[in-house]
């Protein structure tokens, strides 16, 4: 009977990619992917892939990686999968940060990920924390590195930081995260990943509680940076 209902559910699969095959996300084109092979070209040209040093005594993580500038395409598609529910666009973000050697190289002596954290109520009015869903697609596609998402918390429920100016950000960032099981985060090596980097403000806070508890080092990757 399982084989049965297996055999079906395989053959439907079948039939629906052919009736329904799948769009271009930016151009509409039918194709096999997500992304049609120009529209991937295109973001190809886009591509950043910067690696920035900062003064860990001043901003509490030592380099900012980034993939791409907050503009264009980017800047919708990070907009769609942050508030309109397109949670599967995080495979675009995902194999745009893979497929890069240099970084791959780079962050290869990290010991974990954790994602920046929303507020229980936001993610309930959200649906998804965006960062977690980067972080946990990037754990399954690169075993060798786990995510932690149970250390770095928000306890305060602000304002989005994307409707402030660069000094309200500022103050909207600050004691607004805790920490717990600190343990896991003696002497690590930590990837701080959030979507979009603007002014700092909200890494820079995280980066400081998470250095206080005891990391040895932080380096925050982002998407795109603004």
């Amino acid at each position: 009977m399982s084989c049965g209902k297996d055999a079906l559910i395989f053959l439907w699969e079948k039939i629906e990619s052919i009736l329904f095959p799948p769009l271009c996300y930016i151009c509409g084109k039918r194709g096999k992917n997500i992304l049609c092979e120009r529209c991937n070209r295109k973001l190809e040209k886009l591509a950043k892939y910067k690696i920035e040093q900062h003064d860990a005594e001043i901003d509490y993580f030592s380099y900012h990686i980034y993939l791409f500038d907050y503009t264009g395409n980017i800047r919708k598609l990070l907009l769609d999968f942050k508030f309109h529910d397109k949670a599967y666009l995080c495979e675009i973000f995902v194999k745009f940060l893979l497929k890069n050697k240099k970084i791959g190289g780079f962050l290869k002596n990290y010991d974990i990920i954790i994602p920046v954290p929303i507020h229980k109520k936001r993610q309930k009015e959200r649906g998804y924390n965006q960062s977690l869903l980067i972080a946990s697609k990037w754990e399954k596609e690169e075993t060798r590195i786990s995510v932690e998402d149970n250390i770095l918390l928000k306890t305060k429920h602000t304002k989005p930081q994307s409707t402030l100016s660069r000094e309200e950000r500022i103050e909207n960032a600050k004691q607004v995260y805790e920490i717990q099981n600190a343990e896991k985060i003696k002497e690590k090596d930590i990837i701080l990943l959030d979507d979009i980097y603007t002014t700092g403000s909200t890494v820079r806070e995280c980066a400081k509680i998470l250095k206080e508890n005891g990391a040895r080092s932080i380096v925050v990757v982002t998407i795109a940076k603004d």
